[in-house]
């Protein structure tokens, strides 16, 4: 449905700055480190399958170990983010999950049982330490971009999974191959650690930043960006919420709760790339470790141009008049539709065709991934941080169930068909649930109470 919309027009100078970019350059580099670090098992994974001998099943709870304590750490991150900004919130996150990604390397020093225990505690310390990092991303795209730009926001960031296998599969397996599989855990965590001061020294709220200018600041706010939430947040939360009361709020929300479930779906299609497709291309299709590495990296290749280009047909339906509605399910509802045909892989045999197809299943995957737009979009002010960690909870359930549902599905088949079949299930489940569940996607507001421990002041209603 066309339906027209007014768009904040504010007068910018010719020299607005446009630190927003710079902002968003920052958190795309972070986002490629964080799911490179998540992506280091999965290409250490055949060798350590081998070297300490685990069945497939075993090897899915391995692969799962980093969701479960994602997952549980969510509500904690996202009330960190609330209560203390995301700048030092992150920072923390940062450091830490790169120093236990480096730690991995020590499951060398280990055999038997001891080196699987030590492994995946590992994993859990990590999937814990990245816990704010997704929700953080959320809330400084809502600090610092405006709804019409949003959607191209979130799928840069967001699109940087794909980058991360597009940059370092390569590296990585390179790595594998010429100095052991604990050389890539040194490497990337010495790299995040780098990364976490870079982060302290460039990362600020609109309001705090020193190269911003009022021009720019003005356009920001005037089209929806929520500049006060950083800047507000040195210590002292803005507004005082109930969190369990919220928490019950949001979860009996139509709209957010379809918007959970979808992303659990499409988590799903991530979780399976980042654990099982390296062991898929090995085991299934017979390929060196290091032609793995650089294989993989061309789906990755795909889904960071489908991405990209997802956000822009999002944004650019937004700037044509159509709702936002319309604009955020489109690229999500057709991104699903071509991620189901990595299921024909089932029906080829040659190596370049199951390439060609799983690029076309990610670059849909990729153009589908507007879900942290969607998060930016609906997010109560007052509860930017847990409105995300709650989102993000759901989807990485996905990395719990998935590669668990994986192993099962392997050692009862011995093959990779029903797999995929699974996997293409879920981006049909997507679509149904944006389809028929989320409604109207727009900002949410809790209900006034009387209860003085929920504060509800009403919040900007998206554009």
């Amino acid at each position: 449905m066309h339906i027209p919309q007014v768009i904040p027009s504010v007068a910018v100078s010719a020299k607005a700055s446009r630190v927003r970019w710079s902002i968003l350059a920052v958190l795309f580099i972070v986002t490629t480190i964080n799911f490179a670090d998540r992506a280091t098992i999965a290409i250490a994974g055949p060798e350590l399958k081998r070297l300490l001998g685990l069945s497939p099943v075993e090897m899915g709870f391995v692969f799962s170990a980093f969701a479960w304590s994602y997952v549980l750490a969510q509500l904690p991150g996202g009330w960190l983010l609330d209560r203390f900004g995301s700048k030092i919130t992150y920072f923390f996150s940062i450091f830490l999950w790169s120093v236990f990604t480096m730690m991995m390397g020590w499951v060398g020093f280990f055999t038997g049982g001891t080196a699987i225990a030590v492994l995946f505690i590992l994993r859990l310390l990590i999937g814990a330490a990245e816990a704010p990092s997704f929700p953080g991303n959320s809330r400084i795209t809502s600090a610092w971009f405006p709804t019409n730009e949003r959607g191209t926001a979130a799928a840069i960031f967001n699109s940087a999974q794909y980058f991360a296998t597009v940059l370092f599969a390569p590296l990585m397996g390179w790595l594998v191959h010429t100095y052991g599989w604990q050389s890539v855990f040194y490497v990337m965590g010495a790299l995040g650690i780098v990364m976490a001061f870079v982060w302290r020294k460039t990362i600020y709220g609109p309001k705090d930043h020193p190269r911003i200018n009022a021009a720019e600041l003005a356009y920001i706010e005037a089209g929806g960006a929520l500049v006060d939430i950083e800047s507000a947040t040195q210590g002292k939360p803005v507004t005082k919420i109930n969190t369990f009361a919220s928490i019950k709020e949001m979860l009996g929300n139509r709209m957010l709760l379809g918007t959970y479930i979808g992303q659990y779906c499409i988590n799903t299609l991530t979780y399976f790339f980042l654990t099982w497709f390296p062991v898929y291309l090995v085991t299934e299709r017979h390929m060196t470790i290091l032609k793995v590495g650089f294989v993989a990296a061309l789906p990755a290749i795909a889904g960071f141009l489908g991405g990209i280009l997802g956000g822009f047909i999002s944004d650019r339906l937004i700037r044509s008049g159509y709702s936002l509605s319309v604009a955020r399910k489109t690229p999500i509802v057709g991104g699903m539709l071509l991620a189901m045909s990595m299921i024909f892989c089932n029906y080829v045999d040659a190596d370049w065709l199951v390439v060609a197809i799983m690029a076309l299943a990610f670059f849909g995957k990729g153009i589908g991934a507007l879900g942290w737009a969607v998060v930016s979009d609906t997010a109560p002010k007052e509860a930017g941080g847990l409105s995300g960690a709650l989102f993000n909870t759901f989807g990485n359930v996905a990395g719990i169930t998935t590669p668990i549902v994986i192993g099962i599905i392997l050692q009862a088949t011995g093959s990779f068909a029903g797999a995929l079949v699974f996997v293409g299930a879920n981006a049909a489940v997507a679509i149904l649930s944006y389809l028929f569940m989320v409604g109207d996607i727009k900002r949410f507001e809790f209900k006034k109470t009387r209860d003085p421990a929920v504060i509800s002041a009403q919040s900007q209603s998206a554009v």
